[in-house]
């Protein structure tokens, strides 16, 4: 790394020493800004409710895109002192729930896949799996190769493999849970290639089929896994999917897998990432960005 880049990590390594709640509390107050000036993350998260939930009032549904604006800023802050201090990390994990699931498809060695969405502290995940077994996600490489380097040192002591989001990484992937490995992806990106429209939260949504296929194809274990933020550390939770996310119809399984997304924000639904174009248009998908349009966000 670059002198520059080793400054920056030394001053978010000594920023780390602070208190968990002091991380939150910036963050706090961060999403209190972002709600107060009409950022960019409000607007998408008034939009994405707008679409997912109609069940609610205006009044209602305003409270809540406040909260999850609130816990956006918190997710961009604490995150820091999660990469830098996974000790603390790890010790501020008070419960696991579902962690004889976890436990037994480790030992039937047949491969394990994580569907881990962008939900709550996820990159605590990264910690409390990688200290018991050793794992793989998928990799997108940032612009800068300094950025790079800077957040693989962050990341340090989180997943030992990384793959690229792109043919090799996926066949290296399939490789790895045919050889009985744990691979966690993130199954809530807007993917570019390789996916279909099914509904999440009622809303039709372009959704990746590469985790059901992997799953059909390498007869691996699927779970659900997400870092729920308690007041004072971390809950991590393992859920069995739906059952039909192993469909060979392709739907199907992204019906289903959406569903078992679903299922998990619902038990902490502010600290989603809402502030994501979650619902946005690709070419040749027939949906339309209209709602994204109209709340002023066009990119």
């Amino acid at each position: 790394m670059h002198w520059y880049t080793q400054l920056a990590y030394g001053l978010m390594w000594l920023a780390a020493r602070l208190p968990l709640r002091v991380f939150r509390a910036l963050g706090a107050a961060l999403g209190g800004s972002f709600w107060i000036t009409g950022s960019r993350k409000r607007r998408v998260v008034e939009a994405n409710l707008a679409l997912a939930r109609t069940d609610l009032d205006a009044d209602a549904r305003c409270r809540l895109a406040r909260d999850c604006v609130r816990e956006c800023g918190i997710s961009l802050v604490e995150v820091f002192g999660i990469w830098t201090h996974p000790r603390r990390t790890l010790a501020n994990v008070h419960e696991v729930r579902g962690q004889a699931l976890f436990d037994a498809a480790l030992a039937a060695k047949r491969g394990l896949i994580l569907c881990a969405p962008h939900l709550g502290s996820w990159e605590v995940a990264n910690y409390w799996v990688g200290a018991r077994t050793p794992f793989a996600t998928f990799y997108t490489q940032p612009r800068y190769p300094q950025a790079e380097a800077l957040l693989r040192r962050l990341r340090e002591g989180g997943a030992s493999i990384q793959f690229p989001i792109d043919d090799s990484g996926v066949r290296r992937v399939f490789r790895h849970l045919k050889d009985g490995g744990v691979v966690s992806i993130m199954p809530d990106h807007v993917p570019r290639a390789g996916s279909v429209v099914a509904p999440f939260f009622g809303v039709p949504a372009l959704t990746m089929t590469l985790l059901p296929r992997l799953a059909q194809r390498t007869g691996a274990r699927v779970l659900m896994l997400f870092v729920e933020r308690l007041p004072r550390g971390f809950r991590v939770h393992f859920r069995e999917p739906p059952a039909a996310v192993l469909d060979p119809d392709p739907l199907i399984a992204c019906t289903a897998m959406n569903a078992g997304i679903e299922a998990c924000v619902r038990e902490a639904f502010p600290q989603y990432q809402w502030n994501y174009k979650r619902f946005k248009a690709r070419a040749g998908s027939g949906l339309s960005d209209d709602a994204y349009i109209a709340a002023g966000v066009r990119t």
